[in-house]
This record gives C-alpha cells, sequence and structure tokens, in this order.
C-alpha cells in the first residue's frame, strides 16, 4: 500500500497546505520543513529537520505534534444495495495543548462520509476511529457498508483496548478459528495468530463482509 492524501495542517501560526503519506503502517507528512510520521493521527513526531529553529514553531507532548487541528481526505469503497461506488472520508483531528502528566487537554476526532452526494458526519465526542466509524455505519442506508478492514469477517480489536487508529487485528490467517469466536476469552485464546495489524481504512483482496454477530467486537 502506497497512498497520498490531501491535508490541512492548522496551529496558533496558521495553516499549512500538506499531503500526509500512507504505507498501510506509518503516516507521514511535511510541515513547514519539518518531516513528521507515526502510526496514528494523533502520534505525529518529528523525524527530520533542516533546521532546529524550525521544530521549535510546533507544540509537542512527548514528542509528538499537539495543540494543533490536522485534516485529510482518504478515498474509501462504499457498497450499496445496487452497485460499489467511490466515497470520501474526511478526517479531522484537534488536538489539545499538553498537560503536566504527559496527556493534552483534550483529543477530538470527527469523521465525514461523503458518497451519492451525501454526507454523513459522526458526533466527533469519542477521540477514536472504532466508534466514530460505527455511527457513520449506522447512518448509511439499509444493506450499504464501508469495504475495508473495519467492515471485514478476519478483524478485531483487542480485549483490553486500543489506539485510536491502525491497531485493527487482522486475522486473515486463522479465519475459522476467528470466526468460532464469540467471547473475551475465546479471543484472547487465539490472539497469538493475528496476522498483523492493519489500519481501519485499509483494504485487501482477502476481505468478507462482517456479520452482526461475527467475532468478539459483534
Amino acid at each position: 500500500m502506497n497512498e497520498s492524501y490531501p491535508a490541512i495542517y492548522r496551529d496558533k501560526l496558521g495553516e499549512e497546505n500538506t499531503t500526509i503519506h500512507n504505507d498501510g503502517k506509518l503516516l507521514s507528512m511535511m510541515v513547514r520543513s519539518v518531516a513528521f510520521a507515526g502510526q496514528d493521527f494523533d502520534s505525529f513526531e518529528a523525524i527530520s529537520s533542516s533546521d532546529d529553529t524550525f521544530l521549535e514553531s510546533f507544540t509537542l507532548c512527548s514528542g509528538d505534534l499537539c495543540d494543533c487541528e490536522i485534516e485529510c481526505d482518504m478515498p474509501q469503497i462504499i457498497v450499496t444495495k445496487e452497485d460499489t461506488v467511490p466515497a470520501n472520508l474526511h478526517i479531522h483531528l484537534r488536538l489539545g495543548a499538553p498537560l503536566p502528566n504527559g496527556g493534552v487537554e483534550n483529543e477530538e476526532l470527527q469523521l465525514r462520509l461523503d458518497v451519492n452526494e451525501k454526507s454523513y458526519l459522526s458526533c466527533g465526542k469519542h477521540g477514536w476511529f472504532e466508534d466514530e466509524l460505527l455511527e457513520l455505519k449506522a447512518a448509511l442506508p439499509n444493506e450499504s457498508y464501508m469495504k475495508c478492514c473495519f467492515s471485514c469477517a478476519f478483524s478485531d480489536y483487542h480485549p483490553v483496548g486500543s489506539g485510536a487508529f491502525g491497531t485493527l487485528a487482522c486475522f486473515r490467517d486463522n479465519k475459522h478459528e476467528y470466526l468460532k469466536v464469540k467471547s473475551k476469552a475465546a479471543l484472547f485464546h487465539i490472539w497469538n495468530t493475528m496476522t498483523e495489524w492493519v489500519q481501519e481504512t485499509y483494504l485487501c483482496p482477502e476481505f468478507e463482509k462482517r456479520g452482526l454477530t461475527t467475532g468478539y467486537r459483534g
């Protein structure tokens, strides 16, 4: 996977147009001559700069960007009752100022799905992709769904928690046993057979639509 998304970075110094590159595991972008990279939208860490003074213009929390907003547009595929159509997932993340305990004041993530000239908006109150995507899923017309790892029959989250993005476990190499999972204990039992971590928005050739009672997360 090697994709690029038009993006906007915004902080106290103003707004910058940039591009977020995604190799399926790592997100990266260049802002004001500083290269940032991270596995999540809320963990962009400076990896290089032509001048250290450029980095001083950013607010960091434990090395990660904060006190800023990041927006980007990510292409997606929607399967409807009649057809398979392209869609756009607009991501808007707002990160608060750093706190003494190493966290940030707040983290707001809102998603908007644009498909067939209609827009579906999540509430932006959860802070991670899982619940924001569930809201978009519920808002789509009956029998319509996003064709991506989040909607796949072989993906699940760790029972004790996950990150905001990119910590979805794929069990495509152990489909038979995963489809038997109906409880936290059963998922723990096969957890070490996971193939890899995937991004919610990724799509591989082995995708199969998730059922209402599939796996631990249902």
